[in-house]
């Protein structure tokens, strides 16, 4: 047999003259292709065409290059089978006991904005994928790379022991059979909606690791955070963290939450999360004056919370936020002087949010045992709804603007879920309880005297009229809802008692 030959083509040329050199240097023949090649020669590394193995041209503009027996003999030989070495000497197939591959940017080419469908089609890997896998298989006695990050590993155990071990075989892989996996899912997503498919037989989807955590909701709990490769940049998992300690598992959940809220609002806004509920929700001419009423709203819940923001956070509005704990501030920039105030608390977490709100379509997921229940995001707003007011007074101006507000918020609260508030401010949220007029309590509870005047949103219909009734004692003058109850009448005809202006959407927003 020949010496020692390894098989390199990469898009991704980081390291790669480098790591060529390295090989070259332990005695192995190098066989490239394409750019790859290029960059090799240019480097002054030994390197010979994959056309000179296979004896066989490239064809169809770079299609069909490696795609041949020569090629894949080399990779799927068994070393220790003699009928193998046998069949390798009679056909004059070299073993390749190194690859070192990564394929086409198919991800990197569906990201433009102007991408054709052609474009993206070219860029799906044959080839690569087929000598990633073939190597994979047979990682008994083939070293298989795709990752720039394992070239030292590989070079250091051969620089040490002559070969790579079992167990770095192993892993490596593993990692080539994820890395297609992954690579052969973003295909099948862009071809899947391309078609037009909207519950395809299978769902392949893929993530990547954005970093490990801590520990997940609890301290007992492991857990890790994963972004989609082609997600929204309007997203905690794209933020950009400027201060404070890594985020935790439940830090990522609230700060989702109250991202999710703020960008219901195009004027200046402030949100204030606990617990993946809203417990302030502020807006006005600044982000200082939406602040305020986001902490006005309930300045006991927002301690540990955290707030976001819509606009940049100014120097005035960081010292107020400076006043309280807070454990995460989100906005789309922080000015240097309000960095400067807030860094001064070592632990906080600022990050900042690209500003653009245009958020992708992406599907919700939730894990249950043994399952994934998936559905579209609920994106509806109240101008995509069919409005009706079935009472015999309409909302005055004033209080469309808080059945606005209200409406918008609830649909980010958990169900049972009620919020009252007046033009500018939440005053009083009901999250998540086992009835509706619970929740309603709660909520007026917490509104007090400002509910007197204040509008009422809920994310249902109410089944009873006891909602109405306690709404109506408590001062609220018009609620928005979705009706539909067998029993609308009931409550139509308790707001017509109290004069209550009372509008139907048709649009619930359960939240579990």
């Amino acid at each position: 047999m020949a010496k020692k030959r390894a098989l390199i083509s990469v898009s991704d040329k980081r390291g790669i003259t480098d790591f060529a050199r390295e090989l070259a240097g332990l005695g192995y023949e190098i066989v490239s292709t394409g750019g790859t090649k290029k960059a090799i020669k240019k480097a002054g590394i030994p390197v010979i065409s994959v056309s000179d193995v296979t004896e066989f041209p490239e064809i169809l503009e770079g299609r069909v290059k490696t795609l041949n027996p020569r090629i894949h003999g080399g990779l799927l030989a068994k070393m220790d089978e003699p009928n193998h070495l046998e069949q390798l000497q009679e056909h004059g197939i070299e073993p390749i006991e190194i690859v070192c591959v990564n394929l086409y940017p198919f991800k990197e080419t569906i990201s433009k904005p102007d991408v054709t469908v052609d474009d993206a089609i070219e860029n799906i890997d044959i080839g690569g994928p087929s000598m990633l896998r073939a190597a994979a298989k047979n990682h008994q006695h083939v070293t298989v790379v795709t990752d720039p990050k394992d070239y030292e590993i590989v070079l250091g155990e051969l620089k040490e022991q002559g070969a790579t071990t079992q167990e770095t075989r192993r892993k490596l892989a593993a990692k080539v059979f994820r890395h297609t996996a992954a690579y052969d899912a973003l295909i099948a997503s862009f071809l899947t909606e391309l078609a037009g498919e909207g519950q395809p037989e299978s769902l392949t989807i893929t993530y990547d690791l954005k970093n490990a955590l801590r520990y997940g909701e609890n301290p007992h709990q492991k857990a890790a955070f994963y972004k989609s490769p082609l997600g929204s940049g309007f997203s905690i998992a794209s933020a950009e963290q400027l201060h404070g300690k890594e985020l935790s598992y439940n830090n990522i959940n609230d700060a989702n939450a109250a991202l999710q809220i703020v960008k219901e609002f195009s004027e200046p806004a402030a949100v204030a999360v606990k617990h993946m509920n809203p417990c302030g929700v502020g807006t006005g001419e600044t982000v200082l004056a939406a602040y305020k009423k986001a902490y006005k709203a309930d300045p006991v819940s927002i301690f540990g919370g955290i707030v976001a923001f819509n606009r940049q956070v100014d120097k005035e509005t960081a010292e107020r936020l400076h006043e309280i704990f807070l454990e995460i501030i989100i906005a789309p920039s922080f000015s240097e002087e309000a960095l400067e105030v807030l860094q001064k608390k070592k632990n906080i977490r600022l990050l900042t949010i690209l500003d653009d709100q245009e958020m992708k379509a992406e599907k919700g997921l939730v894990s249950i045992e043994g399952g994934l229940l998936i559905q579209d995001q609920d994106s509806h707003t109240l101008e995509k709804a069919t409005i009706t007011v079935p009472t015999k007074r309409q909302p005055t101006e004033e209080e469309w603007k808080a059945l606005k507000l209200g409406w918008k918020v609830v649909k980010h609260v958990k169900s049972n879920a009620i919020v009252v508030a007046n033009q500018e401010q939440t005053l009083g949220i009901g999250a998540g309880q086992m009835n509706r007029v619970g929740s309603a309590k709660i909520a007026l509870e917490q509104a007090g005297v400002k509910a007197v005047g204040a509008a009422m949103a809920s994310d249902a219909f109410f089944p009873m009229d006891d909602t109405v009734e306690a709404a109506a004692k408590a001062g609220i003058t018009a609620i928005i809802q979705p009706g539909g109850s067998i029993r609308d009448e009931d409550s139509i005809k308790k707001a017509d008692q109290y004069g209550i202006a009372m509008v139907f959407t048709g649009v619930r927003h359960f939240k579990h």
